[in-house]
């Protein structure tokens, strides 16, 4: 993550943009039942159209073979209508429909994540053309029509309002080996949701006199290292403790998401750390630590297991009979849903052996989901203060709010306040969304790993609080390219803009110029094209976000501004650096983490710095600035070499999204 989240969701948003100048095939119409097989290179854009009566549904499949693809789909006027891209990567299924309005002809733009695409193939089928839904409850089905089948995984949904499950249902299969379908009652992981459920339980026992949210974390769990600062549970439910990411950590030392993980395991690596990312209370950046630990708190405190004690405390009283956490990783789970992604081969197993509890785990089911939702309006379980407490957003040190809660987010939906958690795990996606003035909420839980939850849910939201939401926002009606709206710029001062600006360490914008054009590149990210609205500003392309080029007395600029989101973020610009000065060799070496129990080996091969290590495939490190290295791999997003008086590289000290500066001695 970024200093501050807020941050790091601006660049996630503004860096899932192709901004190609691509050129435009026309393909033809599409017919129902009709295979359009194709091959797309990295500079093209397919356009096919399909004539629709008024209010028809189209639902469309489009099958990846090896280059990654997004879908725009536009209206009868041209205007778009919306974007789809799955995480499937190169291979797997895109989905996607189009709703008409009126009469007319549609069109279905095709083209490359982003230049650095391969040439592939796809085929693209129009598999179902109906009249569109119109009561709510079938419209939600519409929805789902992608993944109402026989043969795929699928996802189970319940809608509560005004603390009734007005819909519920479930599409597609739990298991692909045995063809059981998805129902409400079918039981998924579902993640990250996890952790309203393990500060909702903190919070009965702080109701009971048994703990202070403000209590230090080394009153109950001593085998936390002392790092000279305070953290409390409340940072720790908050996210703003500043320990390093139990993932993360794991990754980095060689563990694999299907390995079986333990509370031990865990617990273990926490307790060999020597630092934090930031002092407790400065800043958020997402933590599933914190949750471990809170969840162990509860079972020191009780002498129970924490699955023990949300079962007697939370499930049973509400009656939630279908859900447990799930602290035995060969426990067997009746009715559970098991998780896939997709490859060049078609579906997999996404397995999962999770042991641990508290940050995730939970097992649970859309219908029972939905009694926990409910239970936040009546209130069955705990007490006002406790939802309270619970809705209420953080704050750092330094007063701000930041969106995040306690073990959930606190945002806002087309002018509707949302309180919602996401959760990803394996295969599992999942999304409970409550809208607390319109005593609304959503659930959903997939098996896929292709699913978007959140997406869904809006959707779902749209349709039940239509007459709720703000509906005067702009549509952005596209402008063709090359027009001549577009600011003429001299070519002699868009050249004092090119160059490397830094956002953080490690996380730069890249500013070049093609045919005449500047675009961007964020470290590891795709590119993006730059549209000028001035001499001095530029439109991000597909994004409602611009960047700023602060004047420099005709000379090459050295700050830009990136505006997004209501935030202003400063990069400057970073001096050129020549990566033939390097010599590889200087690096070369084996390298011990105390803090990982782990070594990597570093050695050169064509060229190249390439890390390796045991369990991990190998990667490099491409030099950045004087003994500064950028990796390809995400647990080694920034390396920095460390040199004694003698200038003999002794360590370094590796950083990525949830862990920074974790040093490793260079053993021989």
């Amino acid at each position: 993550m970024n200093q501050t989240i807020i941050k790091r969701l601006l660049l996630l948003v503004l860096l899932t943009i192709t901004g190609i100048l691509q050129a435009q095939i026309e393909k033809g119409e599409i017919l129902k039942d009709k295979l359009n097989s194709s091959t797309i290179h990295s500079t093209e854009k397919h356009r096919y159209y399909i004539n629709l009566e008024k209010d028809q549904f189209a639902f469309f499949r489009l099958l990846q073979k090896g280059v990654d693809l997004k879908i725009t789909t536009y209206n009868v006027h041209n205007e778009k209508i919306e974007v789809f891209d799955s995480p499937n990567g190169q291979n797997g299924y895109e989905l996607f429909a189009i709703t008409s309005s009126s009469k007319g002809k549609y069109i279905i733009e095709i083209y490359p994540y982003d230049q650095k695409e391969p040439s592939g193939n796809y085929d693209l089928i129009l598999e179902k053309i109906k009249p569109k839904a119109t009561l709510p409850n079938e419209q939600v089905d519409e929805i789902f029509t992608p993944w109402d089948t026989n043969d795929t995984p699928g996802a189970s949904v319940a809608i509560v309002k005004d603390g009734v499950v007005v819909h519920k249902n479930g599409y597609g299969l739990a298991n692909l080996e045995y063809d059981i379908p998805i129902t409400p009652s079918s039981v998924f992981h579902i993640a990250s949701i996890s952790k309203q459920f393990t500060v909702f339980s903190i919070l009965l026992l702080e109701k009971q006199g048994k703990l202070n949210l403000d209590d230090d974390i080394r009153k109950y769990i001593p085998e936390v290292p002392d790092f000279g600062k305070k953290i409390t549970l409340r940072h720790l439910a908050s996210h703003t403790s500043g320990l390093r990411d139990q993932w993360n950590l794991l990754g980095m030392a060689g563990w694999r998401i299907d390995d079986v993980i333990t509370k031990k395991h865990i617990l273990k690596i926490i307790s060999q750390q020597k630092e934090l990312n930031f002092d407790p209370g400065e800043e958020y950046v997402y933590c599933n630590t914190g949750f471990t630990l809170l969840a162990e708190v509860v079972s020191r405190i009780t002498d129970m297991s924490f699955a023990q004690f949300t079962d007697v405390n939370i499930f049973k009283p509400l009656k939630m009979e279908n859900t447990l956490f799930y602290d035995d990783h060969e426990k067997i789970v009746k009715n559970r849903a098991y998780s896939y992604h997709t490859d060049s081969l078609g579906y997999k197993k996404s397995v999962l052996n999770y042991a641990n509890v508290g940050a995730t785990s939970l097992f649970t089911t859309a219908e029972d989901l939905g009694l926990w939702a409910m239970n936040f309006s009546n209130i069955k379980v705990g007490d006002a203060s406790i939802i309270d407490k619970m809705n209420t957003p953080a704050t750092l040190n330094n007063g701000k709010t930041f969106g995040g809660a306690l073990g959930q987010f606190v945002t806002e939906y087309k002018g509707i306040k949302e309180i919602q958690h996401g959760g990803a795990d394996a295969g599992y996606r999942s999304y409970l969304a409550r809208f607390p003035e319109e005593n609304f909420s959503v659930m959903i839980l997939s098996n896929s790993a292709s699913f978007n939850p959140n997406r869904i849910a809006h959707k779902i939201a749209d349709i039940y609080l239509k007459d709720k939401l703000k509906t005067n926002i702009k549509k952005e009606i596209p402008k063709k390219e090359n027009t001549s709206s577009i600011v003429d710029i001299d070519q002699s001062i868009l050249d004092t803009y090119i160059g490397n600006f830094e956002l953080q360490p490690g996380f730069n914008i890249n500013i070049s110029k093609k045919d005449g054009q500047l675009t961007g590149q964020a470290t590891g990210q795709s590119a993006f094209s730059l549209t000028p609205l001035s001499t001095t500003e530029f439109k991000i392309v597909g994004v409602e976000a611009k960047i700023e080029f602060i004047p420099n007395e005709g000379d090459t600029i050295k700050l830009l501004k990136l505006y997004q989101g209501g935030q202003i973020l400063d990069a400057n610009r970073l001096k050129e650096f020549d990566k033939t000065v390097v010599n590889l060799n200087d690096f070369s070496g084996t390298y011990f983490s105390q803090e990982l129990s782990t070594t990597y080996t570093f050695i050169v091969e064509d060229a190249n710095l390439v890390v390796k290590h045991r369990k991990l495939n190998d990667f490099k490190l491409n030099p950045t600035g004087k003994d500064k290295f950028g990796g390809s791999s995400w647990m080694f997003r920034q390396v920095e070499f460390i040199r004694d008086a003698n200038q003999k590289i002794t360590g370094c000290k590796v950083s990525n999204g949830r862990v920074r500066n974790l040093y490793f001695k260079k053993t021989k």
